[in-house]
Order: C-alpha cells, then sequence, then structure tokens
C-alpha cells in the first residue's frame, strides 16, 4: 500500500528534531506496527529514502536534512508531495552490497553485527553506505568489521571514527 499526500516543510522551535514535513495520523496509522516505524519516503517524485515516523503530540512527522532539502530545492514553507509506504527491507535501509560481502566472509563479525539493535545496525550500514567510492566502502566496512569483533560486538563510535581513519590511511584514500 502506498498513499500519497501533500506537505509543507517546517521548522520546530526546539533543538532536537528541525526541518521536518508533518505526516497526517490517519496516514501514518497505516504503517505503524508496534514499534515498527520504518517507511520508505518519495518527495516530489524525485528523492526517495528510508526513514521512520516519528511521534510528536499533534501527530507524526518525518525528518529531514540539509543534504535532501539541498537536493530537492525547498524552502521552509514549500508545499512538496510525498509518497509513503511501509519499509519491508531486512534492515530498514539499503545494505551495500560491498558490506554484506564482508558480513559473508567473516561468520564472527557477522554474529555480533546480527546481535546488535536495529538501529545500530542502520548506523552502521550508513557509515558504510555514504560514500560514493567501491573502495572506500570496502575499507569502511573492513574497519567496522574489525571494530565490532575488537569490541566484542560492543560499538564505540569514537573507536570506530578513529579506526576508519587507520584504515584510510594504510589504503591512501
Amino acid at each position: 500500500m502506498e498513499i500519497e499526500f501533500k506537505s509543507r516543510l517546517e521548522s520546530f522551535e526546539n533543538t532536537l528534531w528541525d526541518i521536518h514535513f508533518k505526516v497526517p495520523k490517519e496516514h501514518a496509522a497505516a504503517f505503524i506496527q508496534g514499534k515498527d516505524r520504518r517507511i520508505v519516503c518519495v518527495i516530489n517524485k524525485s528523492l526517495r529514502f528510508h526513514c521512520a515516523l516519528m511521534p510528536n503530540p499533534e501527530g507524526w512527522f518525518i525528518v529531514m536534512n540539509k543534504s535532501k532539502i539541498k537536493k530537492l530545492g525547498l524552502k521552509i514553507g514549500n508545499l512538496a508531495h510525498l509518497s509513503i509506504r511501509k519499509d519491508v527491507s531486512e534492515y530498514g535501509m539499503p545494505m551495500p552490497d560491498e558490506f554484506r560481502s564482508c558480513l559473508e566472509a567473516d561468520q564472527l563479525a557477522s554474529r555480533y553485527f546480527e546481535e546488535l539493535t536495529a538501529g545500530k545496525k542502520r548506523n552502521l550500514i550508513y557509515i558504510v553506505s555514504k560514500v560514493k567510492s567501491s573502495d572506500i566502502r570496502i575499507h569502511r566496512s573492513l574497519a567496522v568489521l574489525d571494530h565490532i569483533v575488537r569490541e566484542n560486538g560492543k560499538l564505540d563510535f569514537k573507536k570506530l571514527n578513529e579506526l576508519i581513519k587507520e584504515y584510510n590511511q594504510r589504503n591512501k584514500i
């Protein structure tokens, strides 16, 4: 099922969440299953991304970042066409092939990865997928897996960032 509607780009008055699109309660209700609120959103039939419906006393909203807003060429107050559907992907976002391959090659790292919370898995997938170069995604994947093995399945993002820098230096990225 897919629901289409129009919403204005707005900004909250607080610092936790800022720029967003409101989603009417009746539309959001169709996609909320317990704690699972993951959806795939398409804005103005051009920008597609995986996200979560976020609760608000007035209803629900979709958080936007500066990069997405810039790609869309929108400003606060602009009306946009949104299309949302349930995210049925395994991790709530696309898994880069390079990361999947590295996980398949390392059973211990794969086990640790699968034991992480869904949000932590998405964080790691994002860290790998946010770069465009396949070579860099491979190096990041190896650094992430090295980190979770070194830390016995725990995550320390400060240490992970340092390890990614080490991998970048080793591979002269």
